[in-house]
């Protein structure tokens, strides 16, 4: 690293200087052969040459900052000598500020002055600016200094936006208001519902079977098809590289952690392993300011300059989606995307990301990658949770969204066009499946989502009550994302079409009714053993049978997409597994009960997922997932780690 020297920038800039790398060279201030490999680097990337020397060769932040002031002629912002001008930042918005990395001031004699920590990509902005500050005079700063001075001006305003972003008519938040009135009319529906079965009990048992019935039939057809549409899908392989010709855009992933002490660590030596150019990454760690115990674990870390630390201001309600709405602006890319605390990304994946956006159309504006579980071994839970997520995204999804049905997306190994993310209002932050609905959202306003095949490790939820929770939390988001989506269904089936809008119906309306109903379906192993079924007397005995053998019929079709989708060579020690699903599959309805209580109850309540109990599996060289071995090389400065 190069150390800053006062004396170098003692005078002005020489004769001859045309351009910032000259003036670096004829200084001194950086070896030649980083700079010669900097400028070659700057062909082929969406980045200034000081971005690819501080974040991709180590030179000091402080030494670059000085020349680039000195070079354009211009000062270094001062605390003392310029201050802060509220009226003008709240006129010209505190998200754009944050996005661009400017804060309107005034000098000691009134003048308007902008500090910047962009000046080179400052002249996109001018002539979105109002006067006087279009030509404003410039002070330079450091990217982090300008963007926690706006940051602490403005959290009386940014933190209530994180809240509300999405517009409320496609927002859950209206689902908080009047909650006495929510549970007067639940529990008058429920007494109404008990008197039905008190008065007619075999009628309503009938009544629900027969539903339990037809969904599963809609759920079997819907599998089916989506399954053979991915048996049945063309070969043509994704660009694993981007375009020679077209320059690498910048990405900015989010990583929300809370409470995550087990695991902070490692998570830096896993995004560690990333071959994507350092100057284009930005690795943004999100951080609740409760959370005193990550906050002190990643102090004492010491993190490579693509990754930095944004803390939330504390505020209700407190959820994964409304942290990620707050740090969204204080990203630097165009692409946006999103890992979870235990995530092993494979090495190369933000390169396939890049080259599928620089060759996608205009309206695919989302990838889904694949997860996948990388400690199937260590509980018989964590093997079903791993067979149910292998069938899930690398058979179910991709056979929807080669239907063309909209997908509901996973809370991790997403990527964004970050303008058609803003458009949206981002993520809904009192839904607890956040990333469900907004893949619905996407398709509502004509936006299309991708698999994209590039895997991401996570850790299979391996205890029995942890896995009921984090569950009972999907569960629950489903249920709030298809009652908002549904408030105006002639608005939604003209948004998405008859297409997308029976995919959407079927998906979610069969998923809920197969959890809650599941224990009448279970009633049919009354008739093989011999014993009288309690609707005998209303429906004929063919029929029962006929219903029992879809039954049964449908466990094995859930059994052979599961053994096809663990056919692979890190999956097949699961096969022997894949028959105990009829045993996994059960346990979701105590958590589809417990969703049903919370959504009256505790709507936006966010059932937290403990994450680092298979750390201990590292070192016996238990774990599945080849990105999580040990023996990893790291980044230069983690040696702390």
């Amino acid at each position: 690293m190069t150390e800053l020297d006062p004396r170098q920038f003692a005078q002005s800039a020489p004769i001859g200087a045309r351009s910032f790398a000259g003036y670096l060279r004829q200084r001194g201030l950086v070896p030649s052969d980083t700079l010669l490999a900097a400028q070659t680097a700057q062909q082929h990337q969406d980045a200034t040459l000081g971005e690819i020397l501080r974040l991709s060769h180590g030179v000091d932040a402080d030494l670059l900052l000085r020349a680039q002031a000195d070079y354009l002629g211009l000062a270094l912002y001062d605390p003392a000598s310029a201050l802060p001008d509220l009226q003008a930042l709240h006129g010209l918005g505190a998200t754009q500020c944050l996005k661009h990395a400017i804060l309107p001031a005034r000098s000691p004699d009134g003048q308007s002055v902008l500090v910047c920590a962009r000046p080179a990509r400052l002249d996109l902005l001018r002539h979105d600016l109002p006067a006087p500050w279009a030509d404003a005079p410039l002070l330079l700063a450091h990217e982090a200094t300008v963007q926690r001075l706006v940051a602490d001006l403005s959290r009386d305003r940014l933190t209530p936006d994180a809240a509300a972003r999405v517009p409320i008519v496609e927002s859950c938040r209206s689902w908080g208001h009047a909650p006495r009135r929510r549970v007067t009319m639940t529990l008058v529906a429920l007494a109404a519902c008990l008197l039905m079965c008190l008065a007619f009990p075999v009628h309503v048992l009938t009544g629900l079977i027969l539903w339990a019935c037809a969904t599963l039939l809609v759920a079997a057809i819907h599998k089916s098809a989506a399954a053979l549409a991915f048996v049945t899908r063309s070969r043509r392989p994704q660009p694993l590289h981007p375009p020679s010709d077209a320059p690498l855009p910048r990405i900015s992933v989010l990583v929300p952690l809370f409470r995550e002490r087990n695991v902070a660590t490692v998570l830096v030596e896993r995004l560690s392993r990333l071959t994507y150019p350092k100057a284009l990454l930005d690795v943004v760690l999100v951080l609740e300011e409760t959370d005193s115990l990550t906050r002190e674990v990643l102090e004492n870390a010491t993190l490579p300059p693509w990754m930095r630390v944004i803390v939330v201001p504390d505020g209700q309600p407190r959820t994964k989606p409304r942290a990620m709405n707050y740090a969204l602006d204080f990203c630097r890319g165009d692409i946006i995307g999103i890992w979870d605390a235990e995530d092993a990304p494979a090495p190369d994946q933000i390169d396939r990301v890049a080259a599928r956006f620089l060759t996608a159309p205009d309206d695919v504006v989302c990838l889904q990658g694949v997860l996948d579980y990388y400690n199937p071994r260590q509980t018989w839970l964590a093997r079903g949770f791993t067979i149910e997520y292998a069938t899930w995204f690398r058979v179910m999804l991709p056979g929807m969204a080669r239907l063309g049905f909209a997908i509901p997306l996973g809370g991790t190994t997403l990527f964004f066009r970050r303008d058609a993310l803003e458009r949206l209002g981002g993520w809904d932050a009192h839904n607890v499946t956040e990333d469900a609905d907004l893949g619905f959202r996407l398709a509502r306003h004509g936006y299309r989502t991708e698999m994209i095949p590039t895997t991401t490790g996570e850790e299979a939820n391996c205890h029995l009550w942890p896995w009921v929770k984090q569950r009972s939390r999907w569960l629950k988001g489903y249920m709030v994302t298809w009652i908002v989506h549904m408030r105006h269904p002639r608005l939604l089936l003209r948004q998405m079409g008859w297409w997308k809008f029976i995919g959407m119906q079927t998906h979610f309306i069969t998923a809920l009714s197969q959890f809650l109903l599941a224990p009448l379906l279970w009633s049919f192993w009354l008739i093989p053993l011999g014993l009288t079924h309690p609707i005998e007397q209303v429906l004929p005995r063919d029929l029962l049978l006929a219903m029992g053998k879809l039954f049964i019929c449908v466990e094995l079709l859930t059994m052979a997409a599961a053994a096809y989708a663990v056919r692979g060579r890190d999956h097949r020690h699961l096969l022997p597994w894949v028959p105990t699903l009829h045993f996994y599959f059960p346990l979701g309805c105590i958590a589809a009960y417990k969703a049903l209580w919370e959504l009256v109850a505790a709507p936006f309540y966010w059932d937290k997922t403990e994450h680092g109990l298979s750390l201990h599996l590292r070192a016996r060289g238990l774990l599945l997932h080849p990105l999580d071995r040990p023996g990893i090389e790291l980044e230069p400065r983690h040696e702390s780690l």
